[in-house]
């Protein structure tokens, strides 16, 4: 019991960011998820991992049946579904992206700590720093603002996009986290 005891005031004495887990979003790409929506007969999915605890997005994309060659890759972020907004990652691709290409896979971890990892329009945006992007990006990728689009020479304006939401697993794991939080929180106070 007193181990349980040690190991339970341990954790309530922890940070709130040790808390943080991993969180997963999907989404399917497709030219009826553009807006305005196209005739594409591209498609494509995406899985995207936010770790605010090591500040690095993994991202894996597979995409095939494009019109013509794609020009560009990011998220955009931060505007509701089916809105249009700026560009969030950096331009014009992700780094190593496969671009000039109507089909391909891609699989990389950005390090959301380097300014390379970001649209420089997005940064000056919200604050001028880095940490200020990675925040507001956090914010609208957890509030469902953000869409990952693949541009091509036919779509310059995007030919297949998603809006990124969380699997649901990473959904429950998350809200589990959470109500374990405020319950280690509700205890704190009610023992202080």
């Amino acid at each position: 019991m007193a181990r349980v005891l040690t190991a339970l005031a341990f954790g309530l004495m922890l940070p709130a960011s040790a808390f943080a887990l991993p969180v997963t979003f999907t989404t399917t790409l497709s030219g009826a998820n553009e807006n305005p929506s196209n005739e594409s007969p591209g498609t494509g999915t995406a899985s995207v991992t936010f770790d605010a605890v090591f500040r690095t997005l993994a991202l894996s994309i597979t995409f095939s049946g494009l019109t013509t060659n794609d020009t560009a890759a990011v998220i955009h972020c931060c505007v509701s579904p089916p809105g249009n907004v700026g560009v969030a990652t950096a331009t014009p691709a992700f780094f190593g992206f496969p671009l000039g290409v109507t089909s391909g896979t891609y699989n990389q971890t950005l390090d959301l700590t380097l300014f390379s990892s970001w649209n420089p329009a997005f940064v000056n945006a919200n604050g001028g720093t880095v940490a200020g992007a990675e925040a507001a990006f956090a914010a609208g990728l957890n509030a469902g603002q953000a869409y990952l689009n693949i541009h091509t020479l036919m779509f310059p304006g995007g030919e297949i996009r998603g809006f990124l939401t969380p699997e649901p697993m990473s959904a429950v794991l998350l809200g589990a986290g959470l109500a374990g939080l405020a319950a280690a929180r509700r205890q704190r106070h009610r023992s202080s």
